[in-house]
């Protein structure tokens, strides 16, 4: 494929007709000329970039593994995504955890491009420096319980102690930024979504997000709040200064508390998904430029550990499986607001890349930048079906939904890697920040 087109190709903040012509994986000018392939009236955008997958492998590979995550990111759009730190085991907080990750994820066939977070817990301070040597994008940590014992929370005077060397070497901190003290025990019937959402109140979100914002001043380091929930949280965000970043999750712009049923575990996520007038705060924060992008956090596992069967929320795993849905799901939720095609290539493809230091080659289409690039057809329809999505496990809280946009074709370094029906693995190429 050298010469593609369409009458409806993103580039930056407008849409428009346009040929792209490919050389050895490279746009090398984008023109009017009559294209070799000629996607007609189909949406063309820079290939989807997502910064937060939890790969899980070496350790959980039977939660999710590099081959059947990177099939899911290619048939969802997806032509990067950025591995995180935890749930792996050992998780990547030394140079030789992430040789041990690299050397699995080259183990199997990665159908799209794939690049690291590091993690920073308690005592890995002195890894901050190897590990942006050797590639990493930036560090993850969290300010309560990751839910994995290999993976500590830092303390705010433990983050703030590593945050001026990421400043200095120009790396961005994420946070899972909830206030421990104010996180409550589950009480009542487990399977009461009313009670494990009462749990996690909105308070400690916005408490923790506001310590973030106060180093973020302090210190003059890169801060990204990770999968924010609520409108309290946004509210702080948009006060925050410059440097600091926030995100938020298609489930998060898709669901609403008062919709789910008790028992219903696949819902479940940490912070939770919450009423609809938090959603609807999220859109307003993403409309606004409060929140700077949607991102999947995806996170699928296992039934036995879904609690499918007992329903009860304060034992199920939380984490949501969605990485192959994330473009369908947002443009649902963006087109009943009237929102526009540059609004959702820059939330899905732009941001996340500039956030992994990826944006020289990464998220837009350019010349110059690789010939990544996710044609889909806006009007159609994707009916959601567990067992027909390609990562590791089917469970997901999107089953039976009709959800808005369909991928049509993927392209990665200008060579098809989904059809539409198809996927080609083995094309994907590990990555290092600012390659």
């Amino acid at each position: 494929m050298s010469f593609i087109g369409s009458s409806r190709v993103v580039i930056g903040d407008e849409v428009r007709p346009a040929s792209i012509r490919i050389v050895e994986g490279t746009i090398a000018e984008i023109s009017d000329l009559p294209a070799e392939v000629d996607f007609g009236d189909l949406v063309v955008m820079p290939g989807l970039v997502d910064s937060h997958v939890h790969v899980n492998e070496p350790g959980r590979t039977h939660w999710e593994g590099f081959a059947t995550a990177t099939r899911a990111a290619a048939a969802g759009g997806t032509t990067t995504i950025v591995d995180m730190p935890l749930n792996s085991i050992p998780p990547t907080v030394s140079v030789d955890a992430l040789e041990t990750k690299r050397a699995a994820a080259a183990g199997g066939a990665l159908t799209v491009d794939v690049a690291f977070w590091g993690g920073l817990i308690p005592g890995s301070g002195d890894q901050v420096v190897p590990l942006v040597e050797a590639g990493v994008c930036g560090f993850k940590s969290f300010l309560v319980d990751s839910g994995v014992a290999e993976f500590p929370p830092v303390t705010p005077a433990q983050l703030r102690d590593a945050l001026p060397v990421m400043r200095d070497l120009g790396v961005p901190s994420l946070i899972h930024a909830e206030d421990p003290a104010r996180i409550g025990s589950l009480t009542g019937d487990p399977s009461d979504y009313g009670s494990y959402l009462a749990s996690r109140p909105p308070a400690a979100e916005a408490d923790a997000v506001g310590v973030v914002a106060g180093l973020a001043d302090e210190t003059g380091a890169i801060l990204h709040v990770l999968h924010v929930s609520s409108g309290e949280a946004v509210d702080v965000l948009a006060r925050g200064p410059l440097n600091l970043t926030g995100e938020t999750c298609p489930h998060y712009l898709t669901f609403c508390a008062e919709e789910i049923e008790d028992g219903a575990t696949p819902f479940k996520c940490a912070p939770p998904i919450r009423s609809a007038e938090h959603r609807e705060a999220l859109w307003a924060g993403l409309a606004d430029g409060s929140l700077r992008m949607v991102v999947s956090d995806h996170s699928p596992a296992p039934a036995e550990i879904k609690h499918l069967e007992d329903g009860d929320f304060g034992q199920a795993w939380g984490g949501i499986g969605s990485l192959q849905l994330r473009l369908p799901a947002t443009w649902t939720g963006a087109a009943d607001r009237g929102l526009s095609f540059p609004q959702l290539s820059r939330w899905l493809s732009t941001e996340p890349a500039r956030l992994a230091g990826l944006d020289g080659r990464k998220g837009e289409i350019g010349v110059g930048m690789d010939a990544d690039l996710v044609v889909w057809d806006p009007d159609a329809v994707t009916e959601v079906e567990g067992s027909h999505l390609e990562h590791r496990h089917p469970i997901t809280p999107y089953e039976g939904m009709r959800l808005r946009g369909s991928v049509v074709t993927t392209i990665l370094g200008g060579i098809t890697v989904f059809d539409g029906e198809d996927i080609n693995p083995g094309n994907g190429r590990m990555l290092r920040r600012d390659d």
